[in-house]
Formats: structure tokens, C-alpha cells, sequence
């Protein structure tokens, strides 16, 4: 395809096509580029390259049975303290029967993220997630990020491994990706100071990779970090993959401020249409060792979510099911999404949807 190219990314262009990795030069050379239809259409390339016309989604109900968190980070809308009247806990009965309450949707998911509860024990998690598998073994359990297996280990003196090996054999079958942030402990210090640091969050990962566990990978964008802070964070997390293999897909995450201590402060805005495809196509290329790229439309917006798969992405998350993190800080999106949505945005971009479980197994191609 002949295209005009922007001459400061034209050796990054050739670069793409002959399949070679892009270094953080190249990364902060993207960032600096406003060619974002060349970026487009290089991590168009890529993508089909991988997958094909192919665009994945599942079929999942999200759980976040507590909003009482002793972290508070400054990006968040979501968190209360313990003695807030909007704060609400989950008996394991009612998360149970909110579960239940979705199998007639066809459900073969439940994502379940959580707060940092200063006063549950590590036992009312693993108790959980057995019930759960116990009721439905047909649905796959992802649940705790990276920095909720840091809180279960101090809560109950156990490491990184043990705990996740408690939880695999209570039924726990993958980790969603978040809590990554930014993988720089400088702005973890500024934004979210006490959860788990880069290191941390990166070696709970390695450890959960080697024990089997499949993973997601995020970014938290568009606050106070810088284009260097965020190219760093993608090279960490090929770094990690080259390493394990472990990650699945990598889901960069626009700011949402409305309603954030960090909002207030800073009056921030959420980041534009514009940079939400930019970020897409350069995680696309960066990421090379990545299979999935996933644009969660919860955050973005389903038409956002749409054009992005001109842009590299392959996957559009799910039906979710009563998102409440990013409504809480002024997501104007809808709580979920029918199957048959997903599958027509899919349609109209010309595109073949394929409905998968967590792991990527195909349930069912939609020609």
C-alpha cells in the first residue's frame, strides 16, 4: 500500500513491515508522531498479521464485591473508607447469588476486582472463589489483580506464591491486568503511593505466569505521566512476556478524572478520541510478542471501541455486566453491552467475530 508517511517514523515504518522489534527510540519517536493513520495502518498490518480479520469478545459478568480500600489512590472515584455511607461490602452469599443471577445471559466468565479491605481475611477470597467454582464450574474464575495478591499476602503473612496457590486450588483460573498503573514507582508515589510497587506487581505476574496462570497486562494513561514513563511501561511488560509468555492481552486505560482526588487537583481532562487510537496502535506495535490488543469499551466508549479496530485492536472485552470503577468517575457508558451489540459493531467494521472463553478457546464464529 502506498501512503504518505511522516518522514520522522518513515525507518520505523520499514522497520514494522520486516518484522523487527522496535526499540524505545522508536517507541518516543511514535509518541512524538501526529501520522496517526500511518500508525493505524502499521498496526492494522500487524494485527492482521496475528489474527487475521478475527475480533474477539466473551460473554462475562464483573463482581467488585467491595469498594472499602486502604490504598485511596488519587486516580480513583471507586474507593471508600471503611465508615463512608456509600461503602458497601458483599457477603459471599450475595456475590454467590449475583453470579447466579447472570447464567441465563450465557455467561462463561466472572471478572472479579476488588478494594484493599483492611479487615477481611485472605480466607474470605479463597472462600469465595471455592463457592463459586463449586456452584459454577462451567465459568471461569479471573479475579484479583496483581496488587490485590500483594494485599492477601500481608494480610495474611503468606508470599506471593503461596497465596496463589491457595487460590488455584480453590478454583481461581486466570488474573485480570490491572494495578499496573504506570510501571514507574516515581508516579506510583505521586498518584498511588501505598499498593503494590512496579516490581512488585511485575514479579507477582512472573509468579503467577510460572505457577500456569494466564494473565492480562494494563495501562493506566493520561495523567501526570510522561510519553518516557508510558514507552517504559510497554517495554517492562514485553520484557516480562519474552520472559513467562504468560500475558494474554495488554488493555491501555484513558484517565477518567470526573469525581478523582487527582482530578480536582490537577484538572485533568480525559484523554481525546485522538490519543485513545494513538495509544492503541503504539501498544500494537510495541508489543510485539503480545497476541491481543483489547479496547475495553466500558472506558473508551463503544464507538471509540468500534474505530479502534482500524487501529490494531482485536479484542473488545465482553459483555461485562455492572461495571462500577469507571462509573464512578463519570463514565457516561452503559453498564453492559448484548452479545449481539458487540458482534454487529464487529460486523459493521467488516470484521468476523468470534465469541472465546477467557483463554482464548473459540465458542463460536459469527461468519
Amino acid at each position: 500500500m502506498n501512503i504518505a508517511v511522516d518522514h520522522n517514523i518513515s525507518s520505523i515504518y520499514e522497520k514494522v513491515l520486516a518484522g523487527q522489534r522496535l526499540s524505545r527510540e522508536d517507541g518516543l519517536a511514535l509518541m512524538e508522531s501526529s501520522d496517526l493513520l500511518t500508525l493505524g495502518y502499521l498496526a492494522r498490518w500487524v494485527k492482521e498479521r496475528k489474527t487475521k480479520d478475527s475480533v474477539f469478545f466473551n460473554v462475562n459478568r464483573h463482581l467488585n464485591m467491595t469498594n472499602v480500600c486502604v490504598s485511596r489512590c488519587k486516580f480513583c472515584a471507586f474507593s471508600r473508607d471503611r465508615d463512608d455511607p456509600d461503602a458497601y461490602t458483599m457477603s459471599i452469599e450475595e456475590a454467590v447469588e449475583k453470579a447466579r443471577n447472570s447464567l441465563s445471559l450465557g455467561i462463561t466468565e466472572l471478572h472479579i476486582v476488588n478494594g484493599l479491605h483492611p479487615d477481611l481475611p485472605f480466607s474470605y477470597y479463597v472462600e469465595t472463589v471455592r463457592r463459586l467454582e463449586e456452584e459454577f464450574p462451567h465459568v471461569h474464575i479471573q479475579a484479583f489483580t496483581a496488587v490485590e495478591i500483594k494485599h492477601f499476602a500481608d494480610l495474611s503473612g503468606l508470599s506471593f506464591q503461596d497465596v496463589l496457590l491457595t487460590l488455584k486450588e480453590a478454583g481461581l483460573g486466570s488474573l485480570p491486568g490491572g494495578g499496573a498503573e504506570i510501571l514507574d514507582d516515581g508516579i506510583r508515589r505521586e498518584v498511588c503511593s501505598r499498593k503494590a510497587s512496579a516490581k512488585e506487581w511485575l514479579e507477582i505476574m512472573r509468579t503467577a505466569h510460572r505457577l500456569g496462570f494466564r494473565s492480562n497486562a494494563t495501562m493506566l494513561y493520561g495523567h501526570i505521566e510522561s510519553p518516557e514513563n508510558r514507552i517504559d511501561h510497554l517495554i517492562k511488560l514485553r520484557e516480562l512476556q519474552d520472559e513467562t509468555g504468560g500475558f494474554q492481552s495488554f488493555i491501555p486505560l484513558p484517565f477518567h478524572p470526573k469525581n478523582t482526588p487527582l482530578g480536582k487537583m490537577t484538572g485533568a481532562r480525559r484523554p481525546t478520541a485522538y490519543e485513545d487510537l494513538k495509544m492503541l496502535s503504539i501498544s500494537r506495535l510495541m508489543l510485539d510478542n503480545f497476541d491481543h490488543i483489547k479496547a475495553f469499551w466500558i472506558m473508551l466508549d463503544p464507538k471509540i471501541a468500534q474505530l479502534s479496530l482500524d487501529f490494531g485492536v482485536d479484542d473488545l472485552d465482553g459483555t461485562v455486566v455492572e461495571e462500577k470503577i469507571t462509573h464512578s468517575a463519570g463514565a457516561e457508558t452503559e453498564e453492559a453491552m448484548a452479545k449481539s451489540e458487540l458482534i454487529n459493531m464487529i460486523r459493521e467494521m467488516k470484521r468476523t467475530p468470534v465469541e472465546r472463553d477467557t483463554l482464548y478457546n473459540v465458542l463460536e464464529v459469527y461468519n
